[in-house]
């Protein structure tokens, strides 16, 4: 007799397994296509901390999170994200001086108005891609107008963070809990799930873009506290910032009960007019929740 060979299942515990393999397996699916990237654009996941692992990660809270589409139609959010863990390295880590941030800065914002073909840095050479790709979307001649404004938050964002950072000590006050959730473009959620909306097209995604992205905003700033409620010593070992350096834990995890009573209350209405989009939202905050119960995306300095 084998260890488990005492359990029995239901008929209800089946199905919740066979949709979790599903779902690993489109994971599966979207992970191939980031190694591809990451094969192609060595100069830029080259770091110690851009494991296997990180990469299987970031096609998990893809496929989790939109379990409804195919592993094509998530290929270009997927690799949005990707994107977005390069340009946070680049601006966090490898930046020295502020003429670092800003070259990386233009050269994205460059790329993000004009494709590839104009990218001298590789952050925005891969961008160029991106953008490329999402304007084969027929959704994207709506959403880019708002896609663009998300890429200038997100280094807007970065950019302010970094002045903090290299600034540490040095003025009379330095940010408080407040200014710090007013940058949480830079984790670059709400671009993401504006990527994913430009790239999936549904109508009623579309119909309610200005809801969605006040909502989505919400549920960013969920995100940047529970990331940083896990994830306190990593950032102390690489001189990186977290709401715990700015307030104390149970503030912060106050506001985090709050925020998340936000983003229900933003969501309510929109899981009747655009349900798939809701969810998408919704699960963002559950996936992060229970995946940094466990582990952390990056891998090692």
């Amino acid at each position: 007799m084998t260890p488990t060979s005492h359990v029995r299942f239901g008929a209800g515990d089946q199905l919740a397994v066979v949709e979790q393999a599903r779902i690993c397996a489109l994971a599966v699916a979207v992970e191939r296509d980031l190694h591809t990237v990451v094969a192609d654009h060595r100069d830029l996941f080259a770091g110690r901390p851009f494991d296997p692992a990180l990469v299987s990660g970031i096609a998990m809270s893809v496929a989790f999170t939109a379990p409804e589409y195919t592993a094509e139609q998530l290929r270009v959010t997927a690799r949005t994200v990707l994107w977005v863990f390069a340009a946070d390295w680049q601006i966090d880590y490898l930046a020295r001086t502020a003429d670092d941030v800003r070259e990386v800065t233009a050269a994205c914002l460059a790329a993000a108005d004009a494709g590839p073909s104009s990218a001298r840095h590789p952050l925005a050479r891969l961008l160029g891609g991106i953008r490329d790709e999402l304007s084969a979307a027929p959704a994207f001649a709506v959403v880019e107008p708002v896609w663009r404004d998300e890429v200038g938050r997100m280094f807007a964002a970065m950019s302010r963070e970094w002045r903090w950072k290299t600034t540490r000590g040095t003025g009379p006050t330095g940010p408080t809990l407040d200014d710090y959730l007013d940058i949480a473009d830079n984790t670059a959620a709400v671009l993401v799930s504006v990527t994913h909306w430009a790239a999936v097209g549904d109508q009623d995604c579309l119909d309610h873009l200005d809801a969605l992205r006040v909502t989505a905003r919400a549920t960013q700033r969920a995100i940047r506290l529970i990331n940083d409620l896990a994830t306190y010593r990593r950032d102390l070992q690489w001189g990186d910032l977290n709401a715990l350096m700015l307030a104390g834990a149970t503030d912060v995890t106050a506001r985090l009960t709050r925020i998340v009573e936000e983003s229900r209350e933003l969501l309510r209405p929109l899981e009747r007019s655009c349900p798939r989009q809701a969810a998408f939202l919704s699960r963002q905050i559950a996936f992060t929740s229970g995946f940094y119960r466990v582990s952390d995306f990056w891998g090692s300095l």
